[in-house]
């Protein structure tokens, strides 16, 4: 029995046992995916219980992506940098080694969208807040020669995410905080990227992007929020004649690499995608 989970508190909400466990199905492997909620003073047995239990490996999710990478043996240099785990996989001996498929599952998606490294770097990237999502984007978009810039709350908060990443990434990797506010020159941006939890349910009708900025139908509007499966912001954008997506694609590729990893195996995404669309 190939056993993995979820890590994380609280987890009422995932949707992840579905996902694996119809992968698990479809592949006819005997594996269990369950989730496992801990609280914040107990990670460290829990990593523990893991190995000791026999799991080849688990998600992690808010609050732990960072509070469990003292207690692995191993990062990948995507981990580092974004300075936050997602996947972890347990090793022969109970190596652990921790990764973050956040960043190569948001590209893995634009790609499925038809959306090519080649157009955003003609483009750019503007990509809204500073938090966790936010590195594992930014990382993923500067990583690949995309023109990227940063607009948090605070500008410090947005020169923080680049004067952090910047030493994981390639010199010539463009990776800019925004100073200025949001005004006519993000006309200029291709990918726009809602990293904030802005417009997420309930406060469905809340939108990180001002009515007063006007979206043109050659930009790409990218919401991480995938609850409501369209956010008041994919809606002003379509309005105005944009492109638009949920982070359901995301959620499904970082889901599908995790999976692999603990495998050996490649996925069957298109088993895993009936359950979203």
């Amino acid at each position: 029995m190939l056993l993995s989970g979820l890590i994380g508190w609280p987890l009422g909400h995932s949707r992840s046992p579905a996902l694996h466990n119809a992968a698990y199905a479809e592949a006819g492997i005997e594996g269990m995916y369950a989730l496992m909620p801990v609280r914040a003073e107990a990670v460290a047995q829990a990593i523990t219980g893991l190995v000791a239990l026999g799991f080849r490996g688990s998600n992690v999710t808010i609050p732990h992506k960072q509070t469990v990478m003292p207690y692995l043996g191993e990062l990948s240099p995507a981990a580092r940098a974004i300075g936050a785990v997602n996947t972890i996989v347990i090793g022969e001996e109970g190596h652990l080694f921790g990764d973050n498929t956040d960043a190569p599952g948001f590209m893995a998606d634009l790609a499925e969208l038809g959306i090519t490294v080649e157009e955003l770097k003609e483009g750019g990237a503007l990509l809204l807040g500073a938090g966790g999502s936010a590195r594992a984007v930014a990382y993923a978009l500067a990583s690949a020669g995309i023109h990227t810039h940063i607009l948090a709350r605070r500008l410090e908060q947005a020169q923080q995410l680049v004067t952090t990443l910047r030493p994981y990434l390639k010199p010539v990797s463009p990776l800019h905080p925004l100073s200025s506010p949001l005004s006519s020159q993000t006309n200029d941006y291709r990918l726009i990227v809602n990293c904030t939890p802005v417009g997420m349910s309930p406060k469905v009708n809340a939108s990180p992007w001002p009515v007063d900025v006007i979206l043109h139908q050659d930009q790409i509007v990218y919401d991480l929020v995938y609850n409501p499966s369209e956010t008041q912001f994919m809606a002003q954008a379509r309005s105005r004649g944009a492109l638009a997506f949920n982070g359901l694609g995301m959620l499904l590729h970082q889901g599908a690499l995790a999976w692999e990893m603990w495998t050996g195996q490649p996925a069957p995404i298109d088993a895993m995608r009936s359950l979203f669309f």
